[in-house]
């Protein structure tokens, strides 16, 4: 099974619980920087490895994380993720709301 990591933050906002509920996003992150041919196809075909998976493991992501992979073109995955967490801050505005 692939390993889920999620980054705790121990501001008071909030992300969107749909979000917060996936942790596909975060199983493809941490199968592409274990694995350099996995990287590499999430780079240059982003369809094709979320097709294939990892370890014989399919990845659950919803249908508007997919469409996010695949739309973005990335370079590095330090870049991946750059793009992905601008998207995701774009189109969620209200997930930043603070806590009081």
């Amino acid at each position: 099974m692939i390993a889920s990591f999620i980054y705790q933050n121990s501001s008071p906002k909030k992300l969107n619980s749909r979000l917060n509920s996936s942790s596909g996003l975060s199983q493809v992150f941490a199968a592409a920087v274990v694995d350099q041919q996995f990287r590499d196809m999430l780079l240059h075909d982003p369809s094709k490895a979320l097709q294939r998976g990892y370890l014989g493991e399919t990845f659950s992501l919803s249908e508007e994380e997919q469409d996010l992979l695949t739309s973005i073109r990335a370079q590095s995955l330090s870049d991946l993720a750059k793009q992905i967490n601008h998207s995701l801050l774009n189109n969620y505005p209200t997930s930043r709301k603070s806590h009081t």
